[in-house]
C-alpha cells in the first residue's frame, strides 16, 4: 500500500501523518456517513476501512478513494444487513491495520471500533453506542417479528460485552450530543468531547427566493423508529398537507398507511432539491429519538422551524420558540398541538437560519484538525 502522509496548506497538521478512516458500513446514507464525508475531505488520501460497500447508494461520493472492505462484503449482506448481526464483531476484528498508520479515525454506531491495529493512535467520533447490545428489545422489533427477537435477544449479552470492551480501546473519544456524551459515560465509563456533526452549508441553506408553500415536511430515512407513523396519523387528522421525503426498508409499510390526498411520499431527492423542499415548508416535522438528528440542522439552516422530540439530540438543537416547537412525548396528539400552536406564531427565517451556525462543516472540520494537532503522535 502506498503509505500517503497528510499535510493540508489552509489548515495544516503540525507534522504529515499517515491516517486511515474506519466506518461500520457503507449500505445506506445518514448523518453517519455525511461525518464520514467531512472527515474524508480533511484526510483527503486516507484509505477507508468498511464492513461492506454499496458503490450504486453512493454514486461518485468516494470515487478515486481507496476503500476496503471485511469478508462480509456481498449483494446479500448489503441489503440484509441486520441478518448478519452475529457475524459483524468477528468481520470487524478480521480487518488489521497493523503499525501502517498513525493515527486511526472510526465513525462508529456499531462495530469499526472493533478494528485491529498496532501501535498507532485511534480516535473514535461516536455516533451512537450498539443498539443491538444496549436497546436490543426495542431495537429488534422494529425490523424483526417477536418470534424472531426471543431468538437473537440471548446474543445482546455479548454484544454488551463486546461493546463496552471496544469502547475502551480508543484514545481518544468524541461524540456528536450531549445524550450520547451521557450514555458514554454509563455503558463504557469514558468521558468523550462534543464536536457536533458537520451540516454542509454550501447544501443547507435559507434560499430567500424560495416562497413558503402551505405544506409540512417530514425527510430522512425511511424506517420504523422514525415514527412516520404518528406524523401520518396527525395529518390525517389535521387534513393538511404533507410531504414525505426519504427511502428506507418501511417505505412500502408507512405507504399503505396513507389514506388521505393531501400526504404525498415522493422518495429519494437530490440535496438542491430538498434544498428547496426545506426552504419552502411550514416546518420539519421530528418525533423521534436520534442521538444527534443532523436532519434537523439541515432544517433550522434553511430557516424552517422544527417540531421536534425534545429528547435526546435534538436538546442540542432544539431553542423553543426560537428556532421550532418541542414535542413532549411520542404521539399524533401531541403533533397536532404543536401545529397548531405554530400557526399561530411568526418565525423570522433569518433568525432561525442564524440558530444553525455553530454546525457548520467547516467549524466541524477545523475542530476535529485541532484535535488531532492537540493529540501526541
Amino acid at each position: 500500500m502506498d503509505k500517503k502522509r497528510y499535510s493540508d496548506a489552509h489548515a495544516p497538521l503540525k507534522k504529515p501523518l499517515r491516517v486511515a478512516l474506519v466506518h461500520d458500513g457503507l449500505n445506506q446514507f445518514g448523518g453517519a456517513e455525511r461525518v464520514l464525508l467531512a472527515l474524508a475531505e480533511i484526510f483527503h488520501d486516507a484509505p477507508i476501512y468498511t464492513l461492506f460497500y454499496d458503490k450504486e447508494i453512493f454514486g461518485g461520493f468516494f470515487s478515486g478513494r481507496e476503500i476496503k472492505t471485511s469478508f462480509l462484503d456481498n449483494p446479500v449482506v448489503r441489503r440484509y444487513h441486520r441478518l448478519f448481526i452475529p457475524f459483524m464483531a468477528l468481520a470487524a476484528a478480521s480487518i488489521n491495520l497493523g503499525d501502517r498508520y498513525d493515527l486511526i479515525i472510526t465513525s462508529s454506531a456499531s462495530f469499526a471500533k472493533g478494528v485491529r491495529y498496532g501501535h498507532g493512535k485511534h480516535l473514535s467520533y461516536v455516533h451512537a453506542l450498539l443498539r443491538y447490545a444496549w436497546d436490543a428489545d426495542a431495537h429488534l422489533k422494529t425490523y424483526f417479528p417477536a418470534a424472531v427477537v426471543k431468538l437473537i435477544l440471548p446474543i445482546a449479552g455479548y454484544l454488551k460485552w463486546w461493546d463496552r470492551k471496544t469502547g475502551q480501546k480508543p484514545d481518544l473519544i468524541l461524540t456528536n450530543s450531549r445524550h450520547t456524551q451521557a450514555k458514554i459515560k454509563a455503558h463504557y465509563g469514558r468521558d468523550a468531547g462534543i464536536i457536533h456533526p458537520p451540516l454542509d452549508e454550501s447544501k443547507f441553506y435559507l434560499d430567500a427566493s424560495v416562497a413558503k408553500g402551505n405544506y409540512f415536511l417530514s425527510f430522512g430515512r425511511i424506517i420504523n423508529y422514525k415514527r412516520h407513523d404518528i406524523i401520518i396519523e396527525a395529518f390525517e387528522k389535521l387534513s393538511l398537507p404533507l410531504v414525505i421525503a426519504g427511502a428506507g426498508t418501511d417505505e412500502r409499510i408507512i405507504r399503505r398507511l396513507i389514506k388521505s390526498p393531501n400526504i404525498k411520499m415522493i422518495g429519494r431527492v437530490h440535496d438542491h432539491e430538498l434544498r428547496a423542499l426545506i426552504n419552502g415548508a411550514q416546518a420539519c416535522i421530528f418525533p423521534q429519538i436520534e442521538e444527534f438528528g443532523l436532519v434537523a440542522a439541515e432544517s433550522i439552516a434553511c430557516g424552517t422551524p422544527i417540531i421536534a422530540l425534545n429528547r435526546g439530540g435534538f436538546r442540542d438543537i432544539l431553542q423553543d420558540g426560537i428556532n421550532g416547537i418541542g414535542l413532549e412525548e411520542q404521539s399524533a396528539e401531541a403533533i397536532i398541538g404543536a401545529v397548531q400552536k405554530l400557526e399561530k406564531m411568526r418565525f423570522d427565517r433569518r433568525e432561525v437560519a442564524a440558530t444553525a451556525a455553530k454546525f457548520s462543516k467547516s467549524n466541524f472540520q477545523r475542530r476535529m484538525l485541532e484535535i488531532v494537532n492537540s493529540l501526541e503522535l
